[in-house]
């Protein structure tokens, strides 16, 4: 489901077990549903809430908990910052940091906040107009003059857009 949505009239528990809806092996979903709880503390607190009566920090970790009951290798995350305060949203960041340190789940993160996904990525992508522009390790990405300049606001003449900066390099290469 994209975004943080879940199913609003269900409790956090419920929309936290429609993740396993796949799985048959009561044991390992009663597991999973612990792990979920012990990576989110604040889930098993508010677990019979009905999720449309949480926080939006607390859907979110909803969402992330309820694609982790499928025992994925992978998960998507499209813009898992978005509309979150910057405390929950470094709360969450780090608990998916350590869910691929610690349970070998990857994640593949769609994020508008550059300074927060390159901080927490191990590797990194700069999509403009749907093409790739630029690629490495986030730590390399985020010290890039070029990113730097487009992505964190960090010129001194306003902003550009990737590709004018990267033009705009070539042409005073070629012209000196």
């Amino acid at each position: 489901m994209e975004g943080r949505h879940c199913f609003a009239h269900l409790t956090i528990e419920e929309n936290l077990l429609a993740g396993a809806y796949t799985r048959s092996d009561k044991g390992e979903i009663a597991a999973n549903l612990d792990k979920v709880y012990t990576y989110f503390p604040r889930l098993k607190t508010r677990r019979t809430s009905q999720a449309a009566y949480t926080s939006g920090g607390e859907q979110q970790m909803c969402a992330i908990g309820r694609a982790l009951m499928s025992n994925p290798n992978m998960v998507l995350l499209d813009e898992p910052s978005m509309g979150l305060a910057p405390q929950i949203v470094e709360e969450v960041f780090e608990i998916v940091k350590d869910l691929n340190a610690k349970e070998g789940v990857s994640f593949l993160l769609a994020e508008q906040n550059t300074m927060v996904a390159l901080r927490y990525a191990d590797f990194g992508y700069i999509v403009e107009n749907g093409r790739i522009v630029m690629e490495g390790a986030a730590k390399d990405l985020a010290s890039n003059e070029d990113v730097k300049e487009f992505y964190l606001g960090l010129a001194g003449e306003g902003r550009k857009s990737f590709r004018d900066i990267k033009h705009y390099r070539r042409r005073k290469r070629w012209l000196s």
